[in-house]
């Protein structure tokens, strides 16, 4: 048999993506017709109600079998895929850097609503909780991208580095796997981040991290989803369901990651 090559790898998988995400709009336009043509939801997905709970007559157990199976490929493909990652624990350093940097009394530009937050430190009066929530529904994604734009140039160098990687998407080189990494790995690509950027020790977790990240697209403990059968019995999905894998989706999947500048790589 010829070797598939990387290319016509690349291509076959690509495929297979857009069918799944092309399977997942239709679903959706489906249930969208559905609500707006009057037609009954319960067709899609035939639910009852037993003992004051929510659960899934027999007949919708194919429905939730390919939800539970799409859940966990939006979470693992989309949602803690490693770009999404990189790109979520560098803007978290970087608010935590313009917080340390608020918090020394350096004149810092934010919007009123990220202000406040940068500024403030939190109490546990009600009529400070309040305060904090009236602030809070004020912020959203402009509020963030028009103050990191800005601190591109601020005198702080660490949170100008920061936040240029971020504006012009260099943003840290991540490795997943099953297992935690070797301590000795990490301390080394500290020893070289602080060589190469002029780290002191409180700088450094800016740019060497490590950490994990979890995820099951099934909880029968805290969100349980039980069949009905015809005879009046209930089943959890995960004992009723005739898919193996379904089983597995239950299991808490763990991932390690470490996360460092692409210029040490």
């Amino acid at each position: 048999m010829k070797k598939e090559t990387v290319s016509a790898k690349y291509e076959r998988l690509r495929l297979r993506h857009w069918v799944m995400f092309w399977v997942l709009v239709a679903a959706t336009h489906a249930l969208v017709i559905a609500i707006f043509s009057n037609v009954d939801v319960r067709t899609l997905l035939p639910v009852n109600v037993v003992n004051d709970e929510l659960v899934v007559e027999a007949k919708g157990i194919y429905s939730i079998e390919k939800y539970l199976i799409a859940r966990r490929l939006m979470y693992w493909q989309v949602y803690l895929h490693k770009t999404v990652l990189a790109a979520e624990t560098l803007l978290i350093n970087i608010l935590r850097r313009a917080r340390e940097v608020a918090l020394q009394g350096t004149s810092l530009f934010a919007t009123p609503a990220l202000h406040y937050f940068l500024y403030h430190t939190p109490g546990g009066k009600e009529k400070n909780q309040k305060e904090i929530l009236a602030h809070f529904l004020q912020l959203d994604d402009s509020d963030i991208t028009v103050s990191v734009k800005a601190w591109t140039t601020h005198s702080d160098r660490i949170l100008s580095d920061l936040c240029n990687r971020l504006i012009h998407r260099r943003l840290y080189k991540i490795v997943l796997q099953h297992q935690p990494f070797p301590s000795d790995y990490i301390e080394d690509l500290k020893q070289k981040a602080k060589q190469h950027f002029r780290l002191s020790d409180d700088e450094m977790p800016y740019y060497v991290f490590s950490g994990s990240i979890s995820n099951h697209a099934y909880s029968p403990q805290y969100e349980k989803i039980e069949i009905l059968y015809n005879n009046g019995t209930l089943c959890d999905v995960a004992e009723a369901s005739d898919m193996l894998n379904l089983q597995v989706l239950s299991k808490v999947v763990e991932k390690h990651f470490i996360c460092y500048p692409k210029e040490l790589a």
